[in-house]
């Protein structure tokens, strides 16, 4: 059976893709590749500096924004200001394994990163939202042990990389309501979750987990840990599908549709996340 690539992807002249964290790694590659199949793509990055140099040169409609979401003041200013249809939102930026710090808001810099952020941004575009919500996850969801009364680490003493983990559960457990929610409400919207497997990306390069990154005969290039993300926002999959590499472990290999850890279909859980979430943001939605 032939494997997905980059080169199946529809024509997609005519659709708005945004893209949080598309300055560099599988965020540059997707947007990279979106453009040239026709896409006006906005690139959501922390540095329009740095986000102009990364697509220099490359073909396509290409719009740089400046868009932290680890600051909810730049999440908000940055929906507030969006107009038109959007067709896709990819939410891609990420931290791993960082050391306990708060952002403007209070909140743990790494949830922030990685759900707070996102979740905020995905619930004020929602109205102007058309296909598809993609969120990117890590097959490190599955070693989560999520506390939902303290996920954004208040309580508890830090650990980076449990912090990781419980990040990226939280953000399976949000498609999951949020998916539910789109369902209740009759929308078209799909709610899909995307995984690289293991990407030789800057992601760990400050991190011990960086040793794996020596192995690159065992992991995915950044351009197949961008393939799970493109498949999962261009092929018609269910909602609430979680798309990963094919291979052994899912760390490597051309995208299909896996299942994510058993703690990532807890609709339950996934409720009660949702409204504390609410509560600490103080989002309306």
């Amino acid at each position: 059976m032939a494997k997905w690539t980059a080169a199946d992807l529809p024509e997609m002249t005519g659709k708005t893709v945004l893209i949080t964290g598309a300055g560099s790694g599988i965020g540059l590659v997707t947007a990279r590749e979106l453009g040239r199949v026709g896409a006006r793509v906005v690139l959501g990055v922390r540095s329009t500096e740095k986000g102009l140099r990364a697509i220099a040169g490359m073909p396509g409609d290409f719009d740089v924004r400046r868009l932290d979401v680890a600051d909810l003041g730049s999440v908000r200013s940055f929906a507030q200001a969006w107009t038109g249809d959007l067709d896709f939102l990819i939410n891609n930026a990420g931290v791993m394994d960082v050391p306990a710090a708060r952002t403007a808001d209070g909140f743990d810099v790494q949830t922030a990163t990685n759900y707070t952020g996102p979740f905020v941004l995905t619930n004020l575009l929602m109205p102007h939202l058309t296909d598809r919500v993609v969120s990117v996850t890590s097959q490190l969801h599955r070693q989560s042990k999520l506390n939902v009364d303290d996920f954004d680490w208040r309580s508890r003493r830090y650990h980076p990389m449990n912090a990781y983990r419980d990040s990226k559960l939280a953000v399976v457990l949000f498609s999951l309501e949020l998916q539910r929610r789109l369902t209740a409400s009759g929308s078209p919207v799909r709610s899909v979750l995307a995984h690289p497997g293991i990407a030789t990306t800057s992601l760990a390069a400050h991190s011990s987990a960086n040793v794996i990154n020596r192995f690159t005969f065992l992991l995915n290039d950044p351009q197949h840990g961008a393939l799970p993300t493109l498949y999962a926002a261009t092929q018609n999959v269910p909602g609430n599908a979680y798309v990963g590499p094919d291979g052994f472990g899912s760390i490597k290999g051309y995208p299909t549709v896996r299942k994510p850890g058993k703690a990532g279909l807890d609709e339950t859980k996934a409720g009660d996340l949702w409204q504390a979430t609410l509560a600490l943001t103080g989002t309306d939605r």
